[in-house]
């Protein structure tokens, strides 16, 4: 049975956005959905550990742009496959492209401030 899901290439752009998204402006359910994405190494989810900046939906095409924690992360394919995987799993999803954008650079500072007090205070 074929999929009706298009998957799309993942290759790394460049963002034109204010990018990562705030925590106050993720009010749609697929923050919540993409969170159940874990980093192996941390145990964290990817949308936690500040790693998603932003999820665009129009017309039944969802893009998420996201980042790795280095340009050398070992997982890095896998989190983004994994990525991808979940939100074709949201509802209305037809086609799922994942952007991986190296700027704004990822630090601890995009963690969300109460798991990072737990990793780090």
């Amino acid at each position: 049975m074929k999929s009706k899901k298009n998957v799309k290439k993942i290759e790394p752009v460049e963002s034109k956005k204010n990018l990562p998204i705030t925590k106050e402006q993720r009010t749609q359910p697929y923050w919540a959905l993409l969170n159940t994405v874990f980093d192996p190494e941390l145990g964290i989810g990817v949308v936690d550990l500040g790693l998603i900046y932003d999820i665009e939906e129009k017309a039944g095409h969802i893009t998420v742009t996201m980042t790795l924690t280095s340009m050398g992360c070992p997982v890095g394919p896998s989190l983004m496959r994994s990525v991808q995987t979940e939100m074709e799993r949201y509802l209305g999803a037809e086609e799922v492209t994942v952007n991986l954008v190296w700027e704004p650079v990822w630090s601890r500072q995009l963690i969300d401030p109460d798991v990072r007090a737990m990793l780090f205070d």
